[in-house]
C-alpha cells in the first residue's frame, strides 16, 4: 500500500516532472521561435530601414545635385551680369572720360573765343577811340557835340520807321486801354443808373412887393447894416425888381443870411432885435439840416456811422451848400462814392475804403473857405484828425495827384472824373470860361515853332498848327506830349484835354 503510494508519487513527481520538462521544452521552443521570428523582424526592419535609408541618399544625393546644378546655372548668370555691368561700367566711364574731354575742349574754346571778343573789344575801343579822335580832328567837335550829331543822323536816316513804329505802337496801346477802361466804364456807370438833376446855389431873394425893399434897408439903414454884420454877407438892394442878392464868400454864411431874411420877410418885423433872433434861429435850423444831410448821405451809400465822430456827419452835410463848377459838392461826393464802389468791385480794390475815401474826399471843401491851405491837405487833416484809416484818408489827396500810389487812389480820382466829366454836371462863368481858354492857348504858344493855337469844344481840345520849317514829324510827337504835360502841370480844368499838333506843308502853283 505505501508502495504503492510511493509509486504513486513517485509517478506523480514524475509525471510533474515530465510535464515540467515539457513545458519548458515548450516555452523553450516557444522562445526560441520568438526570438527567430523577432530577430526575422528585426532583420526585415533593418532591411526597410537600408532600403529606406537608400531612397533617402537617393533622393538627397539628387536633389543635392539639383541644387548644385541650380547654383552653378546662378553662378554663371551672376558671373554674366557682372561682366556686363562691369562693360556697362566701362561704357559710362568711357562716355563721361569723353565727355569731359569734350567739356574741356568746349572751355578752351570758350576761353579762346572770350579772348577773341576781348581782343575784338579792345580792338573796337581803340577804333572808336581813334574815329572820335579823328572825327574831332576833321569836324573839330567835341565828343558830345559829335554823338549828338550821330543820333541826329540816325533819326534821320530811320526817322519814318520810327515814326511808323511809335504810331503803331500808341495806337495799340491806346486802343487796348481804351477798350478795357470803356468796359469796366460802362459796367459802372450802368450798374449806378441814378438820375441827376444839375443844382445850383441860389443867392438871391424874391420879395413880394418892391416896398419890401425899404423895410429891409431900414432907417438910415439899420436893418441891412445889422444883417451884413451878423452874417458876414453883403446884401444888395438895387434896380432888379422884387429882388434881393445876397454876396459873400462862404456859402454857410450866405444860406444863413438867406434863410433869416427869408424868415424875416415871412414874420413881417424888421428890426435889429428881430434880426438878431432870426440870424441864431438860422444858424441852429442850418445845423441841423447839414447833420441830417450827412446822415441822410451815410444812409443812401450804406456806411455805418457807428465809428463816425458826429462832428464829422455834421461837416460832412456842410457840402451840400457848397458848389464846384455849379455841382453840388454833396452829391458829387455821393456819386463819387457809387463809381468808386462799382469799380472796385470791377478791378479788385478795396471796395469799403474806395466808398468811404469817394465820399470823404472833397471833405476840405466844407472848410476851405475857412481855414488856409488847399482842400486836399485840409480834407487829409480833418480825416486824420476823426481817426479815419490812413487808406481813407489818402483819398483826399490821391484824387489831385498825377499817378497815385494805391489801387483804391486810381480808383477814387477816376470816379471823381466821371463824376465831374457827365453832361451838365458842372458850369462855368463867362469870364473863368473865356480866362481858362486864353490860359489854354498861352501856354501852347509858349513852345517853339508853334505859329497858332486854337482852344475848341469848350476847351476840351486845343488845336496846334506849327511850322513844317522848323519842326519834323518825330519833333511834332515830342511837342505834343510837351504840350499836354504843360498843361497837366499848370492848369486846373474838369475831365481832360486833347492836344492836336497838325503840320503841314502847302505847295501853290499857278500854270499861266
Amino acid at each position: 500500500m505505501f508502495a504503492t503510494f510511493i509509486l504513486d508519487v513517485f509517478l506523480i513527481c514524475l509525471g510533474g516532472l515530465i510535464g515540467a520538462t515539457i513545458v519548458q521544452t515548450i516555452r523553450k521552443t516557444q522562445l526560441a521561435t520568438a526570438a527567430k521570428n523577432t530577430e526575422q523582424a528585426t532583420k526585415d526592419l533593418i532591411q526597410a530601414a537600408e532600403r529606406k535609408e537608400q531612397e533617402v541618399l537617393a533622393r538627397a544625393k539628387d536633389k543635392a545635385i539639383k541644387i548644385l546644378e541650380e547654383a552653378r546655372l546662378e553662378e554663371k548668370r551672376g558671373a554674366e551680369d557682372l561682366k556686363n555691368q562691369q562693360l556697362k561700367l566701362l561704357e559710362h566711364e568711357q562716355s563721361f572720360a569723353k565727355k569731359i574731354l569734350d567739356a574741356d575742349q568746349a572751355k578752351e574754346r570758350a576761353e579762346q573765343l572770350s579772348q577773341n571778343h576781348q581782343e575784338a573789344l579792345q580792338r573796337t575801343a581803340a577804333l572808336e577811340e581813334q574815329h572820335r579822335v579823328t572825327l574831332q580832328q576833321i569836324a573839330g567837335l567835341t565828343p558830345e557835340q559829335a554823338i549828338e550829331r550821330f543820333m541826329k543822323d540816325i533819326e534821320t536816316e530811320h526817322q519814318d520807321r520810327l515814326i511808323g513804329r511809335m504810331r503803331k505802337l500808341d495806337e495799340v496801346e491806346a486802343e487796348e486801354i481804351d477798350r478795357r477802361a470803356k468796359n469796366i466804364l460802362a459796367t459802372a456807370v450802368q450798374r449806378q443808373a441814378a438820375s441827376h438833376v444839375a443844382e445850383t446855389t441860389t443867392t438871391h431873394v424874391e420879395l413880394a412887393t418892391e416896398e419890401m425893399k425899404g423895410r429891409i434897408i431900414g432907417r438910415e439903414g439899420r436893418n441891412i447894416k445889422a444883417l451884413e454884420l451878423l452874417t458876414g454877407c453883403e446884401l444888395i438892394v438895387d434896380d432888379t425888381p422884387n429882388l434881393v442878392t445876397v454876396s459873400g464868400f462862404s456859402p454857410i454864411r450866405r444860406q444863413i443870411a438867406k434863410r433869416a431874411l427869408e424868415a424875416l420877410l415871412g414874420d413881417g418885423r424888421i428890426h435889429p432885435g428881430r434880426i438878431e433872433e432870426a440870424v441864431e434861429q438860422a444858424k441852429k435850423d442850418l445845423i441841423i439840416d447839414m447833420r441830417k444831410a450827412g446822415e441822410d448821405a451815410l444812409f443812401q451809400l450804406g456806411i455805418s456811422m457807428a465809428g463816425i465822430d458826429p462832428k464829422m456827419v455834421q461837416i460832412l452835410g456842410r457840402l451840400k451848400y457848397r458848389t464846384s463848377y455849379g455841382q453840388n459838392a454833396l452829391i458829387h461826393s455821393m456819386e463819387v462814392a457809387n463809381i468808386g464802389a462799382l469799380l472796385a468791385e470791377e478791378l479788385g480794390g478795396n471796395v469799403i475804403t474806395c466808398k468811404k475815401g469817394g465820399l470823404f474826399h472833397d471833405i476840405g471843401k466844407a472848410v476851405d473857405h475857412d481855414m488856409q491851405g488847399s482842400h486836399p491837405e485840409l480834407g487829409y487833416q480833418i480825416m486824420k484828425k476823426f481817426g479815419f484809416p490812413e487808406e481813407v484818408c489818402y483819398q483826399s489827396i490821391s484824387h489831385h495827384e498825377d499817378k497815385p500810389k494805391t489801387l483804391e487812389g486810381v480808383i477814387v480820382k477816376a470816379a471823381d472824373a466821371v463824376s465831374g466829366a457827365r453832361p451838365g454836371a458842372r458850369k462855368d462863368s463867362l469870364q473863368a470860361y473865356v480866362k481858362r481858354l486864353e490860359e489854354l492857348e498861352q501856354t501852347a504858344l509858349r513852345f517853339e515853332g508853334v505859329e497858332k493855337v486854337y482852344a475848341i469844344q469848350a476847351g476840351r481840345e486845343i488845336r496846334v498848327f506849327v511850322n513844317p520849317k522848323n519842326v519834323d514829324d518825330l519833333a511834332a510827337i515830342r511837342l505834343a506830349r510837351d504840350i499836354a504835360n504843360k498843361i497837366e502841370a499848370e492848369l486846373k480844368f474838369p475831365g481832360e484835354i486833347r492836344v492836336t499838333l497838325i503840320r503841314e506843308t502847302r505847295v501853290v502853283e499857278y500854270a499861266k
